[in-house]
């Protein structure tokens, strides 16, 4: 009987590696060109670009809410050096746990500002991306494709 529970047993591990490969992924690539589209203007890409549309956004969020404008400008001056960088993260499995947390921190930082501008189809998409980096963490366990591992 041991002996037919074994395949299964393997098979379900394969089936969660496979579930948080896709996840890690997908999520990996949205973020990484979350982060390039950042530096896009007319067509080009370029860091002049990119402080421009960093500036409007620091200045929307403020223009409509109670944050001060060196808060939003902060956080937005940062936004797409680390979507860039935690996307990377993630595709290539580095430090993959701690790639999931600070993503989705950032993107539960993101969702703060569409909150306190009363964005709400915006606060629902970003709160399903927060969805998935929740389920990326309790699969992550089955992260077998990893440049460099989290220590356990």
């Amino acid at each position: 009987m041991s002996d037919h529970t074994a395949p299964s047993v393997k098979s379900s591990c394969t089936e969660y590696t496979a579930a948080f490969l896709l996840l890690r992924l997908f999520l990996g690539l949205r973020t990484l060109l979350a982060g390039i589209e950042k530096f896009e203007s007319g067509g080009k890409y370029s860091f002049e670009a990119y402080y421009a549309n960093m500036g409007r956004m620091a200045s929307g969020i403020t223009g409509a809410s109670f944050m001060p404008l060196w808060m939003t400008k902060s956080f937005a001056l940062a936004l797409g050096y680390l979507l860039i960088l935690f996307g990377t993260a993630l595709l290539l499995g580095i430090r993959t746990r701690c790639a999931l947390i600070l993503t989705g921190l950032l993107y539960v930082g993101l969702s703060f500002g569409l909150m306190a501008v009363q964005e709400a189809e915006g606060v629902a998409w970003l709160g399903m991306h927060v969805g998935l980096f929740a389920g990326a963490l309790v699969l992550v366990q089955h992260n077998r494709f990893a440049l460099w591992a989290d220590k356990n």
